[in-house]
């Protein structure tokens, strides 16, 4: 079958289509075909070696699309049902057929597309793992250190959902963005602390951090309590901090959850570029250069 995927560990040069067979199906596992992939940062993560991978391999960990095959001892899905769910190994999404986990799979439910689908298992699985971590009462305020992103627009949504008063803390570009969902914008840089301190008088009760480093730093000078501090992109800066590392739940339960979301209008999974698998290539590129404004996901 065609995919795309990489050669060997390298850069974009390093990208290809590339003919693979079909997979077969095993325990735990189910045969989809795709009818769209999500592209997250860990697509080019895994070409570039930082999870310490090699090459051949199909990329894309996130899919939507139609059982065709159940692995062995596989219950509660059929041939022909509409499912969405995460890829395991390297047998990759972004292809003609893949394999999804069944125990991180769900039905896809009527009223959310395939594109949406598909956006859900990484970034908002990663968003709503982080509240639920929290666990929060409705009231409370957290912070969201780069509101903008790929799991902060989720993250804003989701915990205006739950009644949480949301800080985002972005780019000026980004602050219409996280308004919109519900969430007070704060421009990041000099001056932040005071600003947070600002728009959050009671103070703020947990951080999730997708940006590291020294922004990770300063922010978490606001949080008394350290142990409701994790980051998504700096998980030893979190550490040396105080704070924990995120275990992701994937389960059918929690993919359930973001679709029955999506369906009551409370998420939006925030797709601004759908691309063939033809155009892989500039799908990737998007979010490794830092130019998506939105999910990007692949349909075939």
């Amino acid at each position: 079958m065609r995919a795309y995927g990489f050669t060997e560990v390298g850069g974009p040069e390093k990208q290809a289509f590339l003919d693979v067979p079909v997979p077969e199906p095993g325990p735990d596992e189910l045969l989809v075909r795709v009818r769209a992939s999500g592209v997250n940062p860990g697509d080019w993560r895994v070409r570039d070696g930082s999870y310490g991978t090699s090459g051949p391999a199909v990329l894309g960990r996130e899919v939507a699309g139609t059982v065709v095959a159940l692995g062995p001892g596989v219950s509660g899905f059929a041939v022909g049902d509409e499912v969405f769910g995460g890829c395991p190994g390297m047998v990759g999404g972004w292809a003609e057929q893949a394999i999804v986990t069944a125990s991180f799979a769900a039905h896809r439910p009527d009223g959310v597309s395939p594109e949406d689908a598909a956006a859900l298992p990484v970034a908002a699985g990663t968003a709503f793992d982080a509240l639920n971590a929290f666990d929060l009462p409705a009231g409370a305020t957290v912070l969201v250190n780069g509101a903008g992103g790929g799991v902060g627009v989720p993250a804003v949504q989701l915990g205006v959902a739950r009644g949480l008063r949301v800080i985002g803390v972005a780019s000026p570009a980004k602050h219409d963005l996280v308004s919109g969902f519900g969430g007070v914008p704060v421009a990041y840089g000099d001056g932040v602390l005071d600003r947070v301190r600002a728009a959050a008088p009671d103070g703020v009760h947990a951080i999730l951090d997708m940006v590291g480093g020294d922004a990770l730093r300063t922010v978490a000078e606001l949080l008394p309590d350290r142990s409701k501090l994790t980051s998504i992109a700096d998980r030893s800066t979190a550490a040396e901090l105080g704070g924990f590392s995120l275990e992701r739940d994937r389960s059918t339960a929690v993919l359930t959850e973001l679709a029955r979301l999506v369906q009551a209008g409370e998420l939006d999974p925030h797709v601004t570029e759908v691309r063939p698998l033809s155009e892989a290539a500039a799908a990737l590129a998007l979010v490794e250069d830092g130019h998506a404004t939105g999910k990007v996901v692949i349909v075939l």
